[in-house]
């Protein structure tokens, strides 16, 4: 079997299996939902959003130059963006491409 074919099965057995476990919870809790997974819903997107953030910015050297203000900045732009558009795309988008353009351009 040549490579690109292997490669091609690999990645749609994974795209499969990653769709069926995320249809898996709609199929099992089809009639009533556990109030712990309405909780788990509600509550488990913003504790991942803060584990990124902390993840993001754990290595964040306050000796270099520039001394954090491209995350800084980068974190403030992603908070009043968010704040203001609501919308996690253009937040994300936006703050990764003025925190590459920061680092790259502005803080060399």
């Amino acid at each position: 079997m040549s490579t690109t074919v292997h490669t091609l099965l690999i990645v749609l057995v994974m795209a499969a299996v990653t769709q069926a476990l995320r249809f898996l919870p709609f199929l099992a809790f089809s009639k009533n939902t556990p109030p712990l997974v309405l909780y788990l819903g509600r509550v488990l997107p913003y504790s991942i959003m803060g584990m990124l953030v902390v993840y993001c910015l754990r290595n964040t050297s306050l000796s270099s130059p520039g001394h954090g203000l491209p995350e800084l900045i980068s974190v403030l732009l992603a908070a009043g963006l968010h704040k203001w558009k609501h919308s996690m795309l253009l937040t994300i988008l936006t703050s990764t491409v003025c925190y590459m353009l920061l680092v790259q351009k502005v803080f060399i």
